[in-house]
């Protein structure tokens, strides 16, 4: 085997060996999110998720846009969600038992905030509505 592609393997897994990038990619399996997304759903701080999203972004495995204030990340290689989903069977987890759950309403992006207010205004019994 070419020992090129053994290198770039090992940068693929190297970039994916870290609990915290793990589960931002678990998050982005459900399209773009923005850091507050990120932060409101997995609890690390803004500068921690910096740091995890630069990782996988020099590795090639996250893109990101800029909308206004907030920059929005997404998946760049769609393909990377069947290696996930092996690695959760490897170690006998379920897709139910990593799937990201509803979004909290504590983001305060406006795709979160427009959702929200949404929600509030839909449901008679809400008390801002």
């Amino acid at each position: 085997m070419d020992t090129t592609t053994t290198q770039r393997q090992a940068d693929l897994f190297r970039a994916l060996m870290h609990p915290a990038r793990l589960a931002i990619l678990e998050m982005l399996r459900d399209g773009q999110a923005c850091v507050c997304h990120l932060e409101a759903h997995l609890g690390y701080r803004q500068a921690y998720l910096s740091q995890q999203l630069a990782t996988l972004r020099a590795a090639g495995l996250i893109r990101d846009r800029r909308a206004g204030w907030n920059i929005y990340y997404e998946v760049a290689l769609p393909e990377l969600f069947a290696l996930l989903d092996l690695s959760r069977a490897l170690v006998g987890v379920t897709a139910s038992d990593t799937r990201a759950q509803a979004r909290p309403p504590n983001c305060p992006c406006p795709t979160c905030a427009a959702k929200v207010a949404h929600s509030l205004a839909s449901d008679p019994h809400s008390v801002e509505a």
